[in-house]
């Protein structure tokens, strides 16, 4: 088996076999298996998804186990040479999945490489970008990312001055779409799943990239990405369980590696940030 395509699902069932049949419409030359792991979603029937897509292998859980524990579940269960990471609300276009495939047979540093993502009214989605640093963090923060959106230091995070145009090696790439290899997986391990929903992709690439490995975008791969289906359901909430999920990845990767001024800072503006979170949820309510 060549490709293993992992798709995490929860509440979003009508857009998964939207993304399924664009998969089975421009599938790649090389074998193919498609794993849907549904998280206890309410609107998933397991019966009428197998009757429409008999060839697709189904993970049923009771309960939602997370995207990184369902990921490794899909993991787990696969066989192919490369994983691929796919949003459910995501469809593929012609040519993406072989172009991801191509890619990296013939790139054996590569750990991963990440899809040119575009938004339904036809603009490129912020699919990579640099690790959370202090710096990166403070360009975001303080809001200089966005005055100067140019500026390779002040937009590291989010690598506003990326123009998605070509071949690129990233710190990091969205799990939407993410094909990893399977050699990295087995030298590195698959995804921590204290990271349930987020950062467990930024985790993983953050690890790869330690072991010796290289992260990619690849802008001839190219997928629909409506974008948050799943977590706009409850978007105050996972808005703050990122801010959450973000202090767990500076206490393992950056505790005791940076100094414990920056590292305290960075922290402190995280908590306030999720401060103002809070009381934008609460304007909100009232």
């Amino acid at each position: 088996m060549r490709l293993s395509i992992s798709i995490v699902n929860w509440n979003t069932t009508e857009l998964l076999r939207r993304c399924l049949r664009s998969i089975y419409a421009n599938p790649p030359e090389a074998d193919l298996e498609v794993i849907v792991v549904d998280n206890a979603s309410s609107d998933f029937d397991e019966a009428a998804l197998r009757a429409e897509f008999p060839q697709v292998h189904t993970i049923a859980n009771t309960e939602n186990t997370g995207y990184a524990r369902g990921n490794n579940q899909a993991i787990e269960a696969s066989s192919g040479d490369y994983v691929l990471l796919l949003n459910p609300d995501t469809e593929v276009r012609p040519g993406a999945l072989q172009a991801l495939v191509d890619f990296m047979q013939t790139h054996p540093d590569a750990a991963a490489a990440g899809a040119k993502l575009v938004r339904p009214d036809g603009s490129t989605d912020q699919c990579c970008r640099g690790f959370p640093s202090p710096l990166a963090l403070a360009g975001e923060y303080f809001g200089l990312s966005g005055i100067f959106p140019r500026c390779r230091l002040l937009g590291a995070y989010r690598m506003t001055w990326f123009g998605f145009d070509r071949v690129a090696e990233v710190d990091q790439v969205m799990g939407s779409c993410m094909v990893i290899s399977r050699r990295v997986l087995e030298n590195i391990g698959a995804f921590d799943e204290q990271f349930r929903i987020f950062f467990n992709e930024v985790d993983w690439c953050f690890r790869a990239k330690q072991a010796g490995f290289k992260i990619y975008f690849l802008p001839d791969a190219e997928v629909l990405h409506l974008g948050g289906q799943s977590t706009k359901q409850v978007k105050n909430e996972m808005r703050l369980e990122s801010q959450r999920s973000l202090i767990k990845f500076y206490r393992k990767h950056y505790r005791g590696r940076i100094p414990s001024p920056m590292y305290l800072l960075a922290l402190a503006g995280i908590w306030l940030n999720m401060r103002l979170i809070r009381r934008q949820g609460r304007e909100l309510r009232d």
